[in-house]
């Protein structure tokens, strides 16, 4: 059996990917998929819980986080295709004047 710190180490190292690549890349699809990249990390910790204690609530709770997840990209992508098709660019410093 693997040791809870193994997989709280793994999690906590893909989460902070998830918020420098968020913090430092001014690509609207690179900051998405950082986001992503976050919420993969929180799955991993409910899925660790949830066999370290034996339940199977964070099992479901992760099968409802990709749905939303699956939700979320599908509508973040047909913004972000939107904007292109707008102002030619996708960079989030070019975004400032939607600002009201």
């Amino acid at each position: 059996m693997i040791p809870l710190a193994y997989p709280i180490l793994l999690s906590a190292l893909l989460f902070t990917v998830g918020v420098v690549g968020v913090m430092l890349r001014r690509n609207a699809i690179m900051m998405f998929m950082c986001v992503e990249l976050m919420l993969n990390a929180a799955n991993i910790l409910f899925v660790a819980f949830a066999r370290n204690f034996g339940q199977l609530d964070g099992q479901v709770f992760v099968f409802f986080v990709i749905t939303v997840a699956a939700a979320e990209v599908a509508v973040g992508l047909a913004l972000i295709v939107a904007i292109f098709r707008t102002r030619g660019s996708i960079e989030v410093d070019d975004l400032r004047d939607l600002q009201g």
